[in-house]
């Protein structure tokens, strides 16, 4: 990694927990290059689509995926349907300046070939991770589990993003059994644009939060 990068990994404790929400809120905030280096589905430009249409994000920005399928499986499984491989030492990180927010496909453990974890690619880039999880009945045992996948590989853990309705309980039983700060709450937003992202940034003083927690 050039020396000029900071980087930074959002990795999700399932599919469809909000990891692509909690990249924009990033990106934007964090005034960061986005890179999403496997993507499996490509309906609506997959999730760099997406990522740019909510934050008119300029190329300069962004980063080509290293491998994209068009099937909306599993790493692994997409690329076989494919005839393909994903080989990790296509999955360099970017040499770019400034900060940069790697989105990864899937929970912490998904395959991205059949004898290469997701874990393995985080641990071969040793950056801090925020973890991505549902803030509702069945996070804390997928998200306990993944911190759990995560720590047995010493892997540095910034904390976690929550997505959803606001809970009573799991913010704190999360930040106690799992010993992470909860970073953000992420509300559902009506209107997914870079002004309510923004303003969820200001409003969550994520700025300060995460310049003590990257220091």
């Amino acid at each position: 990694m050039n020396s000029s990068t900071k980087g930074l990994i959002v990795c999700g404790t399932d599919t469809d927990v909000g990891k692509t929400v909690a990249s924009a809120l990033l990106v934007q905030g964090l005034d960061a290059t986005y890179w999403k280096p496997v993507q499996s589905g490509l309906d609506g430009g997959g999730d760099l689509g997406r990522i740019c249409k909510i934050l008119n994000l300029p190329q300069e920005r962004w980063c080509h995926e290293a491998y994209k399928f068009v099937a909306p499986v599993s790493p692994h499984w997409a690329a076989e349907k494919e005839n393909r491989l994903i080989n990790p030492k296509k999955l360099q990180i970017p040499k770019i300046k400034g900060p940069l927010v790697i989105e990864t496909a899937g929970g912490v453990l998904v395959p991205l070939n059949r004898e290469w974890l997701q874990v393995d690619q985080l641990k071969e880039w040793q950056l801090p991770i925020i973890l991505v999880a549902r803030s509702g009945l069945g996070t804390l045992n997928h998200t306990l589990l993944s911190l759990e996948a995560l720590r047995q590989r010493k892997l540095p853990v910034l904390g976690l993003i929550l997505n959803g309705p606001t809970h009573q309980d799991n913010p704190k039983t999360l930040e106690q059994l799992g010993n992470v700060p909860v970073i953000a709450q992420l509300p559902h937003l009506p209107k997914l644009t870079a002004q309510a992202l923004k303003e969820q940034w200001q409003h969550q003083n994520l700025s300060n939060t995460l310049q003590r927690l990257l220091n």
